[in-house]
């Protein structure tokens, strides 16, 4: 029996006992296996549940657990980190029929992986304000911005940060139009921050390492710079720049 073999039955109930599970004796411990089989599904789904917060709150916990057995058996742990994982669950939601009716929860998971993402991700030292105002005295446009490593974006369709809003908070923003969103960790916890107008199109090009300039020309006329600037250097999320 092989460990592929051996992982597939672990995570189907449907599946046979595998060869070689044995009892003391050398007689076939299926209740052993069946035993062994529920605690690891309980380890993986509780670790869907914390990763995925948002969207278990507006599925349910009863929908959102049998979601998490399918899952778990059509993507099984590639780490021994469970804080890894369930970083395919946004991807698998948006081919998951059962949920087609709600477009956006897709871009929902995609928003809580970044929040996971950004909370595990190696600390760093912002640049300090005064330094970066010296440098847009320069040729801006040239500047190439370092992020810190803890700033993830999701762009979304949906109005991703009024979603996330309401079912965290006591806040009712309104569900009207598409919105990106920034997460940011300025100290300990990672926020999410709707961005401002065009400033979606301008942080992705930053991340893909371009040029100020050309991040600019991404964004558009709709672009509002100093306000994407602004939530940049209020998050601490510039940490330095090159050309």
């Amino acid at each position: 029996m092989s460990q592929t073999q051996f992982a597939a039955a672990l995570l189907d109930p449907e599946a046979e006992l595998p060869a070689g599970v044995v009892d003391s004796l050398g007689r076939p411990a299926p209740k052993r296996f069946a035993v062994y089989r529920n605690n690891v599904a309980s380890s993986l789904t509780r670790a869907l549940e914390a990763a995925f917060p948002t969207v278990r709150k507006l599925v349910g916990d009863e929908f959102f657990g049998a979601m998490a057995v399918l899952f778990l058996r059509a993507h099984p742990p590639r780490s021994q980190m469970l804080m890894q994982y369930g970083d395919a669950f946004p991807d698998w939601l948006a081919a998951f029929p059962p949920v087609a009716h709600l477009g956006y929860l897709p871009d929902v998971a995609r928003l809580d992986q970044a929040m996971r993402e950004s909370y595990h991700a190696a600390d760093s030292t912002p640049l300090p304000e005064v330094e970066f105002h010296r440098l847009l005295g320069e040729d801006i446009g040239s500047l190439r911005l370092i992020l810190a490593p803890s700033l993830r974006l999701v762009q979304s369709r949906w109005p991703l940060a009024a979603i996330w809003a309401v079912n965290h908070s006591d806040d009712k923003p309104p569900m009207v139009g598409a919105q990106d969103v920034v997460v940011l960790r300025p100290l300990f916890d990672p926020r999410p921050h709707p961005v401002p107008a065009g400033g979606g199109a301008l942080l992705s090009g930053l991340l893909q390492g371009k040029r100020l300039g050309e991040s600019i020309d991404l964004a558009g006329e709709s672009l509002d710079l100093s306000a994407v600037l602004g939530l940049l250097i209020a998050g601490k999320a510039i940490v330095g720049v090159s050309k």
